[in-house]
Parts: C-alpha cells; sequence; structure tokens
C-alpha cells in the first residue's frame, strides 16, 4: 500500500470525522505504514490532538503533520506523499469549494454518518460533490447504538444512498472521546477492546477499496 490519500469528509458538524480520521492514521501507522496526517479544518482539533500525542510521546508523535487551506491542500499533499505512504486529510464540516481540492486528490472520500436523518441528507451534498469528482466514497455508519431501532433504520437508508457503505459500524463508545484528548488511537489505548476491533476491521475494508 503506497501512495494513497484518503479524505474523511461530512457536511454535518458532529458526525466524528476528526475521531475517525485519527483512529485510521493510528491504525494504518500501528499496521507498518508511513502515515500522515493534514488539517484542512480551522479548527484545528486534528492539530490539538496531534500536539497532545507529540507531549505524551516526548516529541515521536510517530507520524507526520501538517495544515493547509483551500487550494494549498494539493500542495500539501503532494508534499506528504513524498515521504508517506498513507495521508489522512481532515475537512471542515461544509461542502463547498474549500473541499473540492482536497477531494479531487483523494483515492477514497470516507463519509462517516451519524444516527439521525439529519445526517442523512446532509451526505448527499457530499456525495453528489464526490461524483463530480469522480472519487471513491465508502459511508460509515459512527456513534451507533446497535440495539437501537433508530440505528436499523438509518442503517436501511444509507444501503439507498448512490455509494458503498462500509459493513463495519463504530458504536458510540466513550474511549473514542477518551483518545482523542490523549493523542492516542483506540487501538494504542485499548488494543483488545471492542473500539479496536472495530477500527481494524474498517481498515480492512478500506485497504480491500484502495487496493481494488
Amino acid at each position: 500500500m503506497a501512495g494513497f490519500t484518503i479524505t474523511v469528509a461530512q457536511q454535518k458538524g458532529g458526525s466524528g470525522k476528526t475521531t475517525l480520521a485519527v483512529n485510521l492514521a493510528v491504525e494504518f501507522w500501528k499496521r507498518g505504514h508511513t502515515v500522515a496526517v493534514l488539517d484542512t479544518d480551522p479548527q484545528g482539533s486534528l492539530g490539538r490532538w496531534y500536539m497532545a500525542r507529540r507531549e505524551a510521546m516526548n516529541g515521536e508523535a510517530g507520524l507526520e503533520f501538517a495544515t493547509a487551506s483551500a487550494w494549498g491542500v494539493s500542495y500539501e499533499l503532494e508534499k506528504l506523499l513524498k515521504h508517506n505512504e498513507i495521508v489522512v486529510v481532515d475537512t471542515p464540516p461544509k461542502v463547498d469549494s474549500d473541499l473540492r481540492p482536497a477531494m479531487r486528490a483523494s483515492d477514497l472520500v470516507v463519509v462517516p454518518v451519524a444516527v439521525s436523518q439529519v445526517d442523512v441528507w446532509a451526505t448527499e451534498s457530499v456525495l453528489e460533490m464526490a461524483q463530480r469528482e469522480r472519487r471513491k466514497t465508502l459511508l460509515v455508519l459512527n456513534r451507533a447504538a446497535p440495539r437501537a431501532k433508530l440505528t436499523a433504520d438509518i442503517s436501511s437508508r444509507i444501503q439507498e444512498l448512490d455509494s458503498p457503505a462500509a459493513e463495519t459500524m463504530l458504536n458510540n463508545r466513550v474511549i473514542y472521546a477518551e483518545v482523542l484528548g490523549e493523542g492516542q488511537g483506540v487501538v494504542e489505548k485499548a488494543a483488545k477492546g471492542p473500539a479496536a476491533v472495530e477500527i481494524r476491521t474498517l481498515c480492512n475494508e478500506i485497504a480491500d477499496v484502495l487496493n481494488s
């Protein structure tokens, strides 16, 4: 696996984009890949996670980090891909011209969908832009309560959208929030826990899509 860009995008805030981005990056790094993370969201949550990670690991984060906005994204990605096999891009919670450069340069756009009808509606505009740019997409049901009727309903609805959906569902677990403040991924904090299993399984699916 080499030279791949994974962009995590969703129009609606609160979908778990940054949490998903950091956990994908850490898992691919744990698998032995060289990995960089690129923060294009002005809120800077990915950057704050990275600084917490550097502090926790005595300056050796294991991952490369960069920031960019709008049309600077393509330039930063070109630099990062010279030294990294995988770049994971976190994006702002909106769909406009600022997202287009990241999407255009992506090998895969991963779209987290929280369990609500509003999130399903918001997903449609992301998919429309990805289709215009002819990018592969993968929907990921996020922050789910597996036994809830709403989860089953939303899972059924995203199957109707014009995009493949991951078989892996990420459940609503406290550990996902904990690791952000600690600069970790769930596969580091609790390697044998259910959240780590979810992330590993999802990364398997993503790797299959990238290599197909």
